[in-house]
């Protein structure tokens, strides 16, 4: 069964050089600014913010589903500086399965320093051990080798690639399934 206490209790984590806080109202031009950007957004299958509203919005609907039980969603803030890194969601929190999706991104000035590898191992250790998660899932576009990689890194296994399975903006994306079952994540 999932923890769901765990879910809309949890208030702050910490990693070696990151926390990782409920993201919330506060972070709205930080979001704005990582989900406005083609260099961050060009292996998503959403839309950009268009305006720091679009971002407003966005905070709001994931914090619907974290009160709901169905997600958590994470701000990345780096201890040092106080500097806001990136957002990590699990979404899709299936009672009846222990199961999650994860979606992650990181601003580009954070790309390459081992941030995203510290993030997961921090934040999958609680959704295994806390949450009560026995499988997570991750969807990547296949241009991205980095995302791959680092799902790779620390256990995940490819599992599908599935071609033109998504329809966004006028093309068909192809996609690449990975999962991590609890016992196979290298902590």
């Amino acid at each position: 069964m999932i923890n769901k206490q765990a879910i809309n209790e949890l208030s702050e984590l910490e990693s070696e050089r990151l926390y990782f806080r409920k993201i919330g109202p506060q972070d709205a031009e930080d979001i704005y600014s990582l989900r406005s950007q083609e260099t961050t957004m060009r292996y998503m299958d959403s839309k950009y913010h268009q305006s720091l509203k679009d971002s407003e919005a966005f905070i709001q609907d994931n914090l619907s589903i974290q009160t709901k039980g169905e997600g958590m969603f994470f701000a990345i803030i780096e201890k040092e500086s106080g500097a806001f890194v990136g957002d990590f969601v699990f979404w899709k929190i299936d009672d009846r399965h222990h199961r999650a999706d994860i979606g992650y991104m990181l601003k580009p000035d954070f790309w390459g320093k081992g941030f995203m590898q510290e993030t997961m191992k921090t934040l999958l250790a609680y959704a295994f051990d806390e949450v009560g998660i026995h499988s997570i899932e991750a969807n990547v576009n296949p241009e991205n080798g980095n995302s791959s990689r680092a799902l790779l890194k620390i256990g995940f296994e490819k599992e599908a690639y599935f071609k033109e399975n998504y329809y966004f903006e006028g093309k068909y994306l192809d996609s690449e399934i990975f999962s991590l079952l609890e016992r196979n994540f290298i902590r």
